[in-house]
């Protein structure tokens, strides 16, 4: 799951208007179209846009509404208008089961940019997929959510055909932590703590699957009850364990009172955590504890990304007042990649959507591929992303710096 910053450039104007070709999303029932945008098209958000994880929630949110303006520039979908509705999930799967509800009675969308979190994601899947509405998640990593519950086992089964993925998936991002803490760092011995999450525990499973693997051992495990305040019966934990590190599976609202606790109280020994530490917040709630921690992150920097420069500058020149985070790239790239499923509808039907949109649309997205904002954006047989690269972050003098990027090899 989880951010990042913002740069300056141009706006969508200026020459070289976002190197994106791509349509997509899809309108339920009605859907006649006549002339320039008569049909208007809505693209839904799902994150959590309150709480303690809004900072990555509104990311997601400008970002998709970024792509939608854009699209209406450019007239992406000749007959066609884009409109975003965002829902906040708050973070909770009661709450994005009734959002996806909601989201499936309004006939005008035809695809889901979201949720955020893959524990909310599993209460949300069926009822899209029941409606046959797309949606296309720039943040979730379970893989259980694409190849279903037995994926460990090599028994893959996609659960639900209306469901795709911008991001890599936990397969890879455990594994591939667990390969830096070992080779890279050195680290021989570690501390595993998840909140309880479908998130945080595959996460901590395929780390340690792998951690050990390589001939690393588990010092101990814990739990911790997100929103908690007092971490001091895992603190303990972790100091008599002899650990030389602590994974953690879950989110920085979580992770940063963690490590500071634990640093607080003598042991001071790095955090390793996935997509859900890397936020700028992660190092303002743990302050000068973060120094030293780490985190991985799906893809390569955006800032980095050649592709990218075109919406850092639009993003910039658009007045967003929250940062587009570690999602806003493939946030973008979801919700373009859904306009451009929409746009192959269009045009294989006469120039308007027809009488089923959201199946077309839903079966359009297979074959969907184009050049995004974090590279080229596909998706395999199981929805999941093509595109496999991941990044380590490490804070250093309080912020968040690049270590290495690359794929998983295993």
């Amino acid at each position: 799951m989880r951010n990042r910053s913002l740069l300056v450039l141009t706006a969508i104007a200026a020459t070289g208007t976002l190197t994106l070709t791509a349509c997509g999303s899809r309108a339920s029932n009605s859907g006649s179209s006549g002339g320039s945008g008569s049909t208007t098209v809505t693209i839904g958000v799902d994150a959590p846009l309150t709480g303690s994880l809004s900072a990555l929630g509104i990311g997601i949110q400008n970002s998709v509404d970024l792509a939608v303006k854009t699209a209406n520039k450019t007239n992406e979908v000749p007959g066609v208008t884009f409109k975003i509705e965002a829902m906040d999930d708050k973070a909770a799967p009661q709450q994005g089961s009734l959002n996806a509800t909601q989201l499936v009675g309004d006939s005008s969308v035809l695809g889901v940019v979201g949720p955020l979190n893959s524990g909310v994601a599993l209460t949300m899947q069926k009822t899209f997929n029941n409606a046959n509405l797309v949606e296309v998640s720039p943040a979730n990593t379970n893989p259980a959510l694409t190849q279903g519950p037995n994926w460990q086992t090599g028994t893959k089964a996609r659960p639900f055909a209306s469901y795709f993925r911008t991001a890599t998936t936990d397969a890879i991002q455990g594994p591939f932590a667990a390969q830096f803490a070992y080779s890279t760092l050195g680290k021989k011995k570690v501390f595993l703590v998840d909140n309880k999450d479908a998130y945080g525990v595959g996460l901590v499973g395929t780390f340690k699957d792998e951690f050990t693997k390589l001939g690393g051992s588990v010092a101990g495990q814990d739990h911790v009850t997100s929103g908690a305040s007092d971490f001091s019966s895992t603190v303990n934990a972790i100091k008599s364990s002899g650990a030389d590190f602590v994974y953690f599976g879950g989110e920085y609202p979580d992770a940063a009172p963690l490590t500071k606790q634990l640093k607080a109280g003598g042991d001071n020994i790095p955090m390793i955590g996935g997509d859900g530490n890397y936020d700028p917040t992660y190092v303002k709630l743990a302050g000068t504890a973060a120094n030293g921690d780490y985190a991985t992150s799906v893809g390569a920097p955006v800032e980095s990304l050649p592709s990218a420069q075109t919406f850092v500058a639009n993003y910039k020149a658009g007045g967003y007042s929250q940062a587009y985070g570690a999602y806003g790239g493939y946030s973008y790239d979801s919700a373009w990649a859904i306009i451009e499923a929409v746009k192959a509808v269009v045009s294989a039907n006469s120039g308007k959507l027809p009488s089923n949109p959201r199946a077309a649309v839903e079966k359009a997205m297979g074959s969907v591929s184009f050049s995004g904002v974090t590279g080229t954006v596909a998706f395999d047989q199981y929805g999941d992303a093509t595109n496999k690269q991941l990044t380590v972050y490490g804070v250093k003098n309080g912020l968040w710096a690049t270590i290495k990027t690359g794929t998983f090899s295993g």
